[in-house]
This record gives structure tokens, sequence and C-alpha cells, in this order.
């Protein structure tokens, strides 16, 4: 087991981009009657599409037995079978490009153990700056949990969507959807499309709806609802959505600049959390 000592300051480069075929990709899962080309090279990404520019190329030997990469290279290997993208946080300080070269710089600032409830939990938070030719994009900090592979589904504690709101769409949700959204950004896990491996091991009722799915969708309602990409962006996971139910996005704006967002299952949980931001 790699000690919080050890992980802490590890650092990491990438260099990666979005080609116009990769943005088809990414446009023809996430948004409806998508028409190959609708961007060219030199367009402006739409926001959080980056997180598709830095596929982990590992070779099939190196990968663990969720799908993963095996831990114990950048990411600690801390004892606990399951790890999840449980949230976070960007600064958006300068469009990125189709078809530019991106940088990222990550960096392992912080790691906490914790206890949920009796079994015990990690904290990890990633720091990455996506760089242009210019200068700086993007900050970003990352959170991942580690906690015990479970020998049952044990739902967190629902938090009741919002009654009322200035936007609320639905997006239908299914295997296909979740197979293409983990293909174009090349996620290996298994909970979001191997249902025996997802029900069987990791002990979910269904197929795992990806929390950067629902974040990218929430800022894809909010950018459409002010009419520009916001400036900031928060978001964090509280409850698991499947491919079983569609998924409501819903966001109220707010007095400050900020729209409060959230995806919700129609039994009324919300699912992710986010605020999007702009001055």
């Amino acid at each position: 087991m790699d000690g919080t000592t050890s992980a802490v300051g590890r650092t990491a480069q990438a260099t990666g981009s979005i080609t116009v075929q990769q943005a088809d990709m990414i446009g023809a899962t996430l948004r409806p009657h998508w028409q190959a080309g609708t961007l060219a090279d030199g367009d402006a990404l739409p926001p959080l599409w980056h997180w598709a520019a830095f596929p982990p190329a590992t070779p099939m030997e190196e990968i663990g037995p969720d799908g993963h990469p095996r831990l114990g290279g950048f990411l600690p290997d801390l004892g606990l079978g399951r790890r999840m993208w449980a949230g976070g946080s960007l600064r958006f300080l300068a469009p990125l490009h189709i078809g530019e070269t991106l940088t990222r710089q990550s960096e392992i600032i912080s790691l906490e153990h914790k206890q949920a409830g009796t079994a015990p939990m990690a904290v990890l938070t990633l720091r990455h700056r996506i760089d242009t030719a210019q200068g700086t994009a993007i900050e970003e900090d990352q959170t991942i949990v580690y906690l015990p592979l479970p020998d049952r589904y044990s739902p967190p504690k629902p938090i009741p969507a919002p009654d009322t709101a200035d936007v609320d769409e639905t997006v239908q949700m299914d295997p296909v959807r979740l197979f293409r959204y983990s293909a174009v950004t090349f996620n290996g896990h298994r909970i979001h499309y191997d249902r025996d491996y997802a029900t069987q091991v990791e002990h979910y009722p269904a197929l795992v709806v990806h929390g950067p799915l629902q974040a990218t969708l929430l800022i894809d309602a909010a950018t459409r609802h002010a009419g520009r990409p916001p400036e900031t962006f928060r978001y964090r996971g509280v409850h698991p959505m499947f491919d079983t139910h569609p998924l409501r996005l819903i966001g109220t704006m707010n007095k400050d600049d900020t729209m409060t967002l959230c995806t919700a299952a129609p039994a009324g949980h919300i699912g992710t959390q986010a605020t999007a931001g702009w001055s």
C-alpha cells in the first residue's frame, strides 16, 4: 500500500488534442441531431470536451480487473477495490480549439484517508493545468474517491431534486450512449458497459452513468441557457445514475450570475450537483 507521503507531489504530463473526427464522435454521443462537420479545425471546443483529449494509452497487460490502468504507478494503490471520479472544479481562462495541441500538467496535491460509515475511504485530489501555445487555458481540480468493493448495493441517502427550475430537460440513457462515451474518452471502467461486472462484482443494480458525462451534459445546458460558456464550473456526484432510466438536466439561475444545476432520476433524487459561474 502506498502511503500519503509518497503519493502527494507526484506529477505527470500528457500531450493531446481533439480532432474534427473526435469532435464528431463526442457531438454524436451528447447532442441530438448532430451533423458531421458541425465543428471544423480552429473552432472553439465546447467546455469539458477536453476530457477526451488525453486518452490513457495503457497496454492490455497493465489493465486492472476493473478495466482501469492498474494502480501503483502515478495513482497510488491504497488496497481499496473501487475508485470513482467523484467531482471537481474548473476555471476556464481561454478557449480551446479543434485541432490545436494541448498539454496537460498533473499533480497529486492531496490524499486524505477517511471513513465512510464503517468502511475505509480515501479522497485523492489531482490538479491539472491545460496549456496551449498561447498559455494556460484551464485550471482544473479532479477528485478521485477510493472505496472497498461492497458485498451489496447500498445507495446513499437521496437528495430531492428542486421543484422549480429555469432549465428542465430530459436525456435518454442506454447502454449504447454509455459505451460510446466510454469509447470516445477511452475509459475502460467496466461499470459503464459490462453489465455482469457492474452487477456481480461491484454490485450496482445496472450500468452506471459516467460522472463526467453528466457534468458535460449539465455544462452544455448551462451554456445554451446563458448563451455563452461559463467561466467557472464545480460538480460533485452524490448518487449513482443508471442506464435503466432517463436523466433530467435541471438548472436555476441565481442573482449572483451563477447557475445551480443537477442531474436527477425520474424517482426524484439528484445524481450530480453542479454550479456554473459567469463574471
